[in-house]
């Protein structure tokens, strides 16, 4: 059994308003370190094999928005 944990984000150039809530709700907490807050997506998949080529076809097609998001992967075990 392997598993792949897949970070979906939105493109950079797109406006992250939930990023934006975040960040600011905690510098009114008064954590004034925090400059920004970008939100994203884990998800975990269990699989009996893993294939790269097969990985890319799942994330375009169902896993994430090509059009407006970025992923990347890693194979944990």
């Amino acid at each position: 059994m392997v598993t792949v944990r897949l970070f979906v984000t939105l493109k950079p150039s797109l406006l992250d308003s939930a990023g934006r809530t975040v960040a600011g709700s905690l510098q009114k907490l008064g954590f004034d370190e925090v400059q920004g807050a970008r939100i994203g997506k884990l998800i975990e998949l269990q699989m009996d094999k893993f294939d790269d080529a097969r990985m890319k076809e799942m994330c375009q097609k169902l896993l994430a928005n090509p059009v407006i998001e970025d992923f990347r992967y890693e194979v944990v075990a």
